[in-house]
């Protein structure tokens, strides 16, 4: 599977931005599809996850300011990110997991100002 991720960019905090992920390729096997992010000079950590059976969890720190979505049409998944923080600031990456292994896109770059 391949994953396209965009939507990155520049937000004020409070501001909002919504990041889509594209899949191509095949995706039989599917396990689960992820958010993860990675601020400067931290470990990359989970933001939100969407699993096969279709529960979907988030990260306690977000507290309900993101939502995680998907069009199976279009084998796309989003995040709307709302009530930015600068804290938020991170580059942002999708995760892609199935029977067969796991992909991750190439990432994007949210970057919140005060």
């Amino acid at each position: 599977v391949q994953l396209q991720a965009l939507g990155g960019g520049l937000a004020q905090a409070g501001g909002s931005l919504r990041l889509s992920c594209a899949a191509s390729g095949s995706t039989s096997g599917f396990n689960a599809i992820s958010w993860y992010r990675q601020a400067p000079g931290k470990q990359r950590e989970l933001v939100a996850q969407m699993r096969g059976g279709g529960a979907t969890i988030y990260a306690d720190f977000l507290k309900g300011r993101f939502t995680f979505s998907s069009d199976n049409a279009k084998n796309t998944v989003y995040l709307q990110m709302n009530s930015l923080k600068p804290e938020d600031t991170a580059v942002y990456y999708c995760n892609f997991i199935s029977r067969t292994g796991s992909s991750w896109g190439q990432g994007t770059l949210v970057t919140v100002s005060s």
